[in-house]
């Protein structure tokens, strides 16, 4: 009888620490409940509808261990200078132990992730669109116009300029960019704004085509336009070097960002460094690709998550996201004016940076209006150059809010 009460006593003890008991009893637990099921249905998108799942996946089951109790799998901390002092052997992390999350979301607070998915980009990247028909730069410019607005909406919503700053640059429908930012100005924020910046992305073909439609007319929408010019060799070698130098001596808070995927390009278009372009492309994006969303997708733990400030911030991430779809179809638009109907307008609402996607809805509805349009390779301008156009805006918010 002893024996059967002693197990009974270990098994009781087992079963009050547990994170079933936590779900019972705590305080929140129903909180982290919450969490997990909202990880299970963001895994079902990257699994099942397949929206970017080489991050949404990797987010959601960092989002997942993260609201786990007990399994120290939350990012706890936000300090850069207090890690730095645990590696000297000085940390004291009141109230917390530093676990293996606090460790890899380190390349995300020093900002070493999302420059790296940036190489990797700008080694996957073909400009020549871009370098064919220089005027994109301006769509790509118009299409960041959503970033500024939700910048002053938030601001009038009562947030302070650096969280109104990360909010913000969800309108670049960049990831990488909307975590370098957020990681810089308002890292408590961040597992918000990587998933409702991601969410986005994924969601470019079910929110871009009513807003197209909205501000096109039929005739415009079936502009079929000419064949662009071939781009030279030394036109692809001189772009990367060039706008590197441009960028950083206007904007330096831009340089690492725009210097990171232009070295990956010039890696590309070189012709001399194949092996390690096709690393960059490869190995080196899926491995911080893994690092980057299992460490951002850790710091959704239930209490820092499940807010009101969060639904505000989702929402003002698709007013950027709208808003800047809607910039830079206006811009295509005015051009569809200035050339006298030789500029389909739809190609400017690619000038998000959500490469190539964004580029492959202005094909699919200018194909549904005029079966012979091919608007892919003259949207793609707009595209890639929303990418510099989103790393530039950036560089902005840091110089001024940083």
């Amino acid at each position: 009888m002893e024996i059967l009460q002693g197990v009974w006593q270990v098994i009781r003890s087992i079963l009050a620490n547990s994170g079933y008991a936590y779900f019972l009893t705590a305080d929140g637990g129903w909180k982290n409940l919450v969490m997990l099921c909202v990880s299970f249905f963001f895994l079902y998108l990257g699994i099942k509808k397949g929206f970017e799942p080489l991050l949404m996946i990797p987010i959601a089951f960092g989002m997942l261990l993260a609201n786990l109790p007990g399994a120290n799998l939350a990012v706890q901390y936000h300090d850069l200078a207090g890690f730095f002092d645990l590696l000297k052997g000085r940390g004291e992390f009141v109230g917390c132990t530093p676990g293996l999350m606090d460790f890899l979301y380190f390349g995300v607070k020093a900002g070493i992730y999302p420059p790296l998915i940036f190489l990797g980009i700008g080694a996957m990247t073909d400009f020549s669109s871009l370098i064919a028909n220089p005027s994109s730069f301006i769509l790509g410019a118009a299409a960041q116009l959503g970033i500024f607005a939700a910048y002053v909406i938030a601001i009038v919503l009562g947030f302070d300029p650096q969280q109104a700053g990360s909010i913000a640059i969800i309108g670049g429908a960049d990831g990488p960019t909307a975590i370098f930012v957020t990681s810089k100005l308002a890292p408590a924020m961040l597992g918000t704004i990587a998933v409702a910046a991601y969410s986005y992305m994924a969601l470019v073909p079910v929110i871009q085509p009513p807003i197209m439609k909205l501000l096109t007319t039929k005739k415009e929408r079936s502009v079929v336009m000419g064949t662009l010019r071939p781009v030279s060799k030394l036109e692809k070698i001189l772009f990367p070097i060039m706008v590197t130098v441009i960028v950083a001596l206007l904007l330096p808070d831009a340089a690492v960002l725009v210097g990171m995927l232009m070295l990956g390009n010039l890696l590309k278009e070189s012709g001399q460094t194949e092996r390690i372009a096709k690393a960059a492309q490869n190995e080196l994006m899926n491995i911080v690709t893994i690092l980057l969303g299992l460490s951002v997708g850790a710091t959704t733990s239930a209490q820092s998550f499940l807010n009101l400030e969060t639904i505000k911030i989702v929402a003002l991430g698709l007013i950027a996201f709208a808003v800047g779809t809607a910039g830079g179809v206006l811009f295509g638009k005015l051009m569809y004016i200035i050339t006298k109907g030789k500029v389909n307008p739809l190609i400017g609402s690619a000038g998000v940076s959500a490469v190539p996607m964004a580029a492959r809805v202005s094909q699919k509805v200018g194909q549904q209006e005029n079966p012979s349009n091919f608007l892919l390779m003259h949207a793609m301008g707009p595209n890639v150059s929303g990418v510099i156009g989103s790393a530039v805006a950036a560089g902005i918010l840091l110089t001024l809010l940083g």
